[in-house]
């Protein structure tokens, strides 16, 4: 039975021989079967996955060249578009559509020999926190199966958690990689925005969107990250004047010393579960004994954080998902002889789910005429000036540490009618996406009710090589800091 411990360990496996690549291809594939309760795949591209690995196993016994991901098995979140592949976004919107594209990251994971093995549940639209608002039903923890794995990459946690895959892509708007990662236990990575492209990925709000990583080890993560990561001309936003700096050697300089700051108000909060707080405080006393500087820094934006990042994300939602009208693609009803109006509304309500549906009429609201100043210009200035205080606190400090989830994971169904409660725990993550900053969840503690949690590292715009060598250094720590 294959163990998976990183993509450099396995690629020694196929040097020495010890293993092949269809046999750890048929390996996931019973695990996937074994677990398919948990509800993580939506297709598991079986037959596709066992062909590719047989031909780069022909290619390496040739002699022929490998690429830096050869026979790495990675899944796919069903928000990005694989040609030849179903693409729902986890709605009945899109349930049947084929890609005819292939996403710039789907690209280069294949032009580097990776083996992508299914596409894995998800929120609708990547509209969630619990994994909960998925056509297909809700993906469940797989450390305990009575609660959510967080949203809205849930399938994309659980399928690297389970051992269904080496590693997974998932999106992240507002922490929809580092939340599912805190709640299962594995490492969780957002890049700046700009840094992958979004070049076949379905929008939610388009200048909040990353494409990120899942994976067992910051190492893998880096692994996968210098692959998919780089300018790319079919998407606008990409970066061309920042290049991608190869994530060779973590070890190399990674015990800095590093300057850390956490924000003040971060750790006041009355919503913080206190065992997470005392880890974290726990932490941040930990490391100034090993020659690391931590301080407290002020924050006068806390509380405008969640506020700020709803009206922006629902109006770009709003504004993106106007093209599912049921005429071009998606959802269709059936009936004839409807008037266009009555045709849109019906379509659009039968094909959208419930949270989609608020996002929707929340962003119209707020850009509405009598409402758009007071509301998205307003956020609009809010995020401006965010950005400004999180630049001036880079340029004292290597990295930001925060908590990435006020509580470890929740019960299924606990939040799912209070969806005002279910925003606001997501005031540590959206800080991310609102300054457009990368950042890495690290699973790093245990609580006493047997969950996993961990700590978010955050660093300046295109400092991955710095987010990457602190998170390693911080997770080679892991178990010390409440001794």
């Amino acid at each position: 039975m294959y163990a998976h411990r990183s993509i450099a360990a396995f690629h020694d496996q196929l040097e020495r021989d010890a293993i092949t690549c269809e046999q750890v291809v048929r390996h996931y594939l019973q695990r996937i079967s074994a677990t398919a309760h948990l509800n993580a795949f939506i297709d598991v591209y079986a037959e596709e996955a066992l062909d590719r690995a047989r031909l780069l196993d022909q290619r390496r016994a040739g002699g022929a060249k490998q690429g830096k991901l050869f026979g790495a098995v990675i899944a796919i979140k069903d928000v990005i578009c694989y040609q030849g592949h179903g693409v729902s976004a986890g709605s009945r919107m899109l349930q049947g559509f084929q890609s005819i594209y292939s996403a710039t990251a789907v690209e280069r994971l294949l032009a580097e020999d990776a083996i992508i093995i299914g596409n894995l549940n998800c929120d609708e639209f990547a509209m969630g926190s619990t994994n909960e608002n998925s056509a297909y039903g809700p993906v469940l923890n797989a450390a305990d199966e009575t609660r959510v794995p967080g949203g809205s990459s849930g399938g994309s946690a659980v399928a690297v958690q389970a051992g269904l895959c080496m590693a997974s892509l998932g999106s992240d708007t507002g922490g929809s990689v580092r939340q599912p990662a805190d709640f299962c236990g594995v490492v969780g990575f957002k890049p700046t925005y700009g840094r992958i492209s979004r070049y076949g990925l379905i929008a939610y709000a388009s200048s909040f969107d990353s494409i990120g990583i899942f994976a067992t080890s910051v190492a893998d993560v880096a692994e996968i990250y210098c692959v998919v990561a780089g300018f790319d001309p079919l998407d606008s936003t990409s970066s061309s004047s920042h290049p991608v700096e190869a994530v060779q050697d973590l070890k190399q300089e990674n015990s800095g010393p590093f300057r850390f700051a956490y924000l003040e108000p971060s750790v006041a909060l009355p919503g913080l579960d206190s065992e997470i707080k005392q880890a974290f405080t726990g932490l941040c006393a930990y490391l100034p004994q090993h020659g690391h500087k931590v301080e407290a820094v002020p924050f006068s934006l806390l509380d405008y954080l969640v506020p700020a990042y709803y009206v922006l994300t629902t109006a770009e939602a709003s504004s993106n998902l106007s093209r599912y009208d049921g005429v071009r693609y998606g959802h269709q009803i059936p009936e004839a002889g409807v008037d266009l109006t009555n045709f849109y509304k019906r379509s659009r309500s039968q094909g959208f789910g419930a949270e989609v549906k608020r996002r929707i009429m929340l962003g119209s609201f707020v850009l509405s005429a009598g409402y758009y100043d007071a509301y998205f210009a307003k956020a609009q200035q809010v995020r401006r000036l965010i950005i400004e205080e999180t630049q001036a606190i880079f340029g004292q400090y290597d990295a930001i540490l925060m908590p990435v989830s006020p509580s470890t994971a929740f019960k299924l169904g606990e939040k799912i009618d209070d969806p005002v409660a279910m925003y606001l725990a997501d005031i540590y993550t959206v800080f991310s996406n609102l300054a457009g900053i990368p950042g890495m969840a690290l699973p790093l503690f245990t609580h006493s009710n047997g969950m996993p949690f961990g700590v978010q590292v955050l660093t300046n715009r295109w400092e991955e090589l710095t987010l990457h060598r602190i998170s390693h250094y911080l997770m080679q720590c892991k178990g010390i800091y409440a001794r």
